[in-house]
């Protein structure tokens, strides 16, 4: 079996709920994950948009995830794990907030490592978490939504 990503709030490739973008109250939404691999040391969550105009935006990123967590609740951090640089210049949640108009995709990324990444609150996903994961990564999972302001 592989490394499973998956919402209770929405299904992989659809709409978010509002409630999770910054039209609503901005928190990030209940997640949870399966198949962990055995000897897995450490899980990172990342929230890209592939779409935004200057190139991938991080909305979130999550170091030290206990694998034995199973999952997110709905605006809460697990015990340990901590908040990694988004584009925003922040450490916490980064919901969804795009330009009035077109649908965009924001991706959630679940990392299963086989040691421990060493990165600390506020490391750059973009230029600390490449070399954080080199060589460390056994398995990976995603779970794709949607969010249009307006629609």
């Amino acid at each position: 079996m592989a490394l499973t990503l998956s919402s209770p709030a929405f299904a992989d490739k659809e709409f978010i709920p509002a409630q999770y973008t910054c039209d609503g109250d901005n928190v990030s939404p209940p997640l949870s994950w399966s198949e962990v691999p055995e000897g897995a040391a450490e899980l990172v969550l990342l929230l890209e948009d592939p779409d935004a105009p200057g190139g991938t935006h991080v909305h979130w990123s999550l170091f030290g995830i206990d694998p034995s967590c199973g999952g997110l609740e709905e605006g809460k951090l697990p015990a340990g794990a901590v908040g990694g640089k988004n584009d925003y210049g922040r450490t916490d949640w980064g919901g969804p907030c795009p330009p009035f108009g077109k649908a965009r995709r924001y991706i959630f990324t679940l990392l299963a490592l086989s040691e421990p990444s060493g990165l600390a609150e506020g490391a750059s996903p973009r230029k600390d978490l490449p070399y954080a994961l080199s060589g460390k990564v056994l398995a990976q999972a995603q779970l794709t939504c949607k969010y249009a302001r307006g629609r």
